[in-house]
């Protein structure tokens, strides 16, 4: 804790940072009571705040503090005082950073108690979700919860730390606005001063900033709230906070860069992941396209298209001739691992295709002698090598192709290799 709290009549420290140093002081704690226990005579507590926990025990021989501590349940918020020891030999809990001391308590103040939780906050178990919205106040008091949220402090305040050492400004844009065209509905607000009009709260804070780069500023940054009037799928929300910037006077080079080196501090200073391909892959819309079949691709995998209009175009499918001959293409994807496919299972294959509006499924099973497929005959054995070489696909593997104009061979085995992932 910071020096000017050690006045604070509730706590001198906080539940996370008492350490072997600190054995023989006199302290101050507050928070929650986390887990309560009856052992040999004695009352233990696992108390819990913001930063951690610390054990602290009730002994009987202080009578009337001993008698409060009986009466304590979960999420029962107190104040104590009393002398940190070190825990007895063979009882510290390697598990907490607090594990090595116990507070034996000489004081207790009964801040408020409190009902029995809906959920348990101490264990990390499947709530149902209504359940948690409704006692939110409750949910976030667990681990998992409460340590999203630090994480996305620490997170934005990386952000401005980084976008400051780089001359940006964080400049906040107005919530109350004119209408604008954005890709979603304006959430409105009736302005009182002028009946039958109204504000438009900003899908996103695009026009002032452009605003901000005429006027000078060159580098703006915003933590900026975004409000769209959307329906409720899952991948939609009606307001999120984004990173919004703008820059003048430079390239798309140096905004990949300035980006990609943020995000990857972000990962590896705040989290224990680390960032496997370094620099970020860049891809052109049409090799996106080309190998993965839409501009978003999930590059976490393989599974890419592989182009056999080429060879499609000497066949004597005419499915696959057709398509070429008319400016589309043929294209696939090499899957292994399904073993044998049913007719049922083949079916929902191709159903997954012509979702995305694909007219049909070709399939090939490469097999030791050749290709089985019931389309097969229509390709020469040097052909169907060299549908195999442009796929890659070895033997056991399931080939499947899309005939058609490029925008539907592209969706629908991207919905096929989606289905693969």
């Amino acid at each position: 804790m910071h020096a000017q709290d050690r006045n604070n009549p509730y706590r001198t420290h906080n539940a996370g940072e008492l350490r072997k140093p600190n054995v023989g002081e006199g302290v101050r704690l507050a928070g929650w009571v986390h887990r309560r226990r009856d052992h040999g005579g004695l009352v233990f507590i696992d108390l819990r705040d913001r930063w951690g926990i610390t054990q602290v025990t009730f002994h009987p021989d202080r009578e009337e503090v001993f008698s409060q501590a009986e009466r304590l349940r979960p999420e029962w918020s107190i104040s104590l005082e009393g002398e940190v020891v070190r825990r007895p030999e063979g009882n510290e809990n390697p598990d907490l950073p607090t594990g090595a001391i116990e507070v034996e308590v000489t004081g207790l103040d009964i801040l408020n108690p409190s009902e029995t939780p809906p959920f348990e906050i101490e264990r990390d178990r499947p709530v149902d979700e209504t359940l948690r919205l409704k006692y939110r106040y409750l949910d976030l008091r667990r681990e998992r919860i409460r340590e999203r949220i630090l994480l996305r402090h620490r997170v934005v305040k990386h952000i401005r730390d980084y976008l400051d050492a780089r001359d940006f400004v964080e400049i906040e844009t107005p919530l109350l606005t004119a209408s604008t065209p954005e890709g979603a509905r304006d959430y409105l607000v009736p302005a009182r001063l002028y009946p039958g009009q109204f504000y438009a709260l900003p899908q996103s804070p695009q026009q002032f900033k452009q605003l901000l780069m005429v006027a000078g500023f060159e580098r703006y940054f915003q933590i900026a709230r975004a409000l769209r009037d959307e329906d409720q799928r899952g991948d939609r929300q009606p307001e999120h906070t984004q990173l919004d910037l703008e820059m003048s006077y430079t390239t798309q080079d140096e905004v990949l860069d300035l980006i990609e080196v943020l995000y990857t501090e972000i990962v590896e200073q705040l989290t224990e992941k680390t960032v496997l391909a370094k620099p970020f892959p860049r891809l052109t819309y049409a090799e996106a396209m080309d190998r993965f079949g839409t501009d978003k691709p999930d590059i976490r995998f393989g599974l890419e298209l592989g182009d056999v209009s080429a060879i499609a175009s000497s066949s004597e499918f005419k499915v696959f001739k057709g398509a070429v001959e008319s400016g589309g293409s043929v294209r696939g994807i090499a899957v292994s691992g399904l073993g044998d496919l049913t007719r049922r299972e083949i079916d929902d294959l191709t159903a997954v295709a012509t979702s995305g509006g694909a007219r049909g499924l070709a399939h090939f099973r490469v097999q030791p002698d050749g290709l089985k497929s019931p389309v097969a005959k229509f390709f020469s054995e040097a052909q169907q090598q060299d549908l195999r070489d442009a796929l890659e696909a070895e033997e056991g593997d399931w080939m499947f192709f899309v005939a058609d104009k490029n925008p539907v061979v592209f969706e629908s085995l991207n919905r096929l290799r989606i289905h693969f992932r």
